[in-house]
């Protein structure tokens, strides 16, 4: 989505965010310093600029000497208020003693982002939020070409565009769901769902045999709605590429397919389980920091989330052990699928000064290869050589992972502008048409087919804006 019209859509929160990020009494001279400072430090001959180059850039030999001090605006308030990123400074401090690493997080960060980035002074590492890919260059510096770093990374498409990368992996994760294991058993749940007749069914169970919350929507946070999204690839059609090369160009993608796969499935099971009673009594007062000790506890079944939430999930109690992960409930031609891609990236400003670029090359290339985050926040291995999987993947024993390929040269653009004409935004930010989801299952005043046929219309309508030539 382009910035100003999120901006224009979202001004109620542009003016509460504006008081809060800009009204700083120092704000003014913060600027001018960094702009002092950018002009003073760039560089001005050929060794300086290759000490920017992140291939040549070597964790723990580069930049002993440098002095300066970075900013990083996250997506995980959590890591910020347990210490974990503080204990992480620490040890990067170790080897870089003289880079001082200012963190900040909020808790509505995909907004709170495309709007920093409406400013230069935004910071030097941010995880990238849903800008369209042809503006990636003017906020970001790249890491490389996707030809050098894929011998290296894994899940480095999402933000590349015509062959550089701009994003470098924080996690990557397996779309499934996170669930109770005693709550399952105590309802008699003897084999994880793979359709979404046998998910419902599970359900039922669970709300007929137990006294938890089946399915915890999570409407309240909004954010974590994005969840739904995240399963429309291959873990609800087993095609790679269906994200990029087949849901912009598709007639009707989410008409029904009638073998319970695809997009239709994949939202009906959210409708049916709200419609059929099978949530929380009122989704406008779920909790996200609530729900963490509710699961734990067997007050709630499972809920929709990436596999970067069970730690947290596991973490919220004193029954870690009953928190597992499953695959999501579609399976085709009798096989399940997993969409696996990365969270969000560590994008470096494209503006920040020699000395801070480099700074943050150092600290990303500390987070992605030595911290061992990643793993423990139970990650797919980002680095190549490392190959061991998290033990929450236990159950994804016959699942087979698809990472979505990326869209065409020349076409990179595509989905972005369909995505935008139609405002349903699939996997960037479209957590209001899943909400919408559950607000007419649960007051019953518009059937699923319906809801299915507008987005249909919306997403034809912008094919046609765009001129996009559509395949049966």
């Amino acid at each position: 989505m382009k910035l100003k019209k999120l901006i224009a859509i979202g001004l109620a929160t542009v003016l509460t965010f504006s008081l809060v990020g800009c009204g700083s009494k120092d704000s003014k001279k913060d600027t001018k310093e960094t702009a002092t400072k950018t002009e003073s430090t760039k560089s001005s001959d050929d060794a300086s600029a290759s000490k920017l180059d992140y291939q040549k850039v070597v964790f723990g030999e580069t930049g002993k000497d440098l002095s300066t001090t970075i900013k990083f605006f996250s997506h995980k308030t959590d890591l910020k208020e347990n210490g974990t990123y503080d204990k992480l400074i620490a040890k990067f401090n170790e080897t870089y003693p003289n880079i001082k690493v200012e963190v900040e997080a909020t808790t509505t960060y995909a907004d709170d982002a495309l709007l920093r980035l409406t400013s230069d002074n935004w910071g030097d590492i941010m995880m990238i939020p849903a800008v369209d890919k042809n503006e990636l260059s003017k906020y970001f510096m790249p890491y490389g070409t996707y030809d050098q770093l894929s011998t290296q990374y894994n899940y480095i498409t999402n933000w590349m565009y015509k062959g550089d990368v701009y994003g470098m992996p924080s996690a990557a994760n397996a779309q499934g769901i996170v669930y109770n294991k005693k709550v399952f058993t105590d309802a008699g749940i003897t084999s994880i769902p793979k359709t979404p007749d046998e998910f419902i069914a599970a359900l039922q169970a669970i709300k007929d045999k137990t006294k938890a919350i089946p399915l915890y929507t999570n409407y309240a946070a909004g954010w974590t709605l994005g969840a739904w999204d995240a399963y429309i690839g291959g873990s609800a059609t087993g095609d790679a590429d269906f994200q990029n090369r087949v849901l912009p160009y598709q007639k009707d993608p989410f008409a029904d397919r009638k073998d319970g796969t695809g997009p239709y499935a994949l939202y009906k099971i959210l409708y049916d389980a709200v419609n059929k009673g099978l949530t929380e009594e009122d989704y406008t007062t779920t909790d996200w920091e609530g729900c963490k000790g509710m699961i734990n506890k067997g007050e709630i079944g499972c809920m929709a989330l990436g596999s970067w939430a069970v730690s947290q999930m596991q973490a919220a109690g004193d029954n870690g052990a009953d928190i597992g992960y499953m695959s999501f409930p579609i399976s085709v031609n009798g096989t399940q699928y997993a969409t696996a891609g990365p969270d969000y990236c560590y994008g470096i400003n494209a503006k920040s000064s020699d000395d801070n670029k480099l700074a943050s090359e150092l600290f990303v290339k500390f987070m992605v290869e030595q911290s061992g985050l990643a793993f423990s926040e139970g990650s797919l291995p980002i680095v190549k050589s490392d190959t061991k999987l998290p033990e929450l993947f236990s159950a994804f024993q016959g699942v087979e992972f698809v990472v979505d390929t990326p869209a065409e040269e020349g076409k990179e653009d595509i989905l972005n502008q369909v995505n935008t004409e139609s405002e349903l935004m699939i996997n960037a930010g479209g957590n209001t048409k899943v909400a919408e989801i559950i607000e007419h299952a649960a007051n019953k005043d518009e059937s699923f087919d319906d809801i299915m046929a507008d987005w249909n219309q919306k997403w034809s309508d912008a094919q046609d804006s765009v001129g996009v030539d559509v395949t049966k």
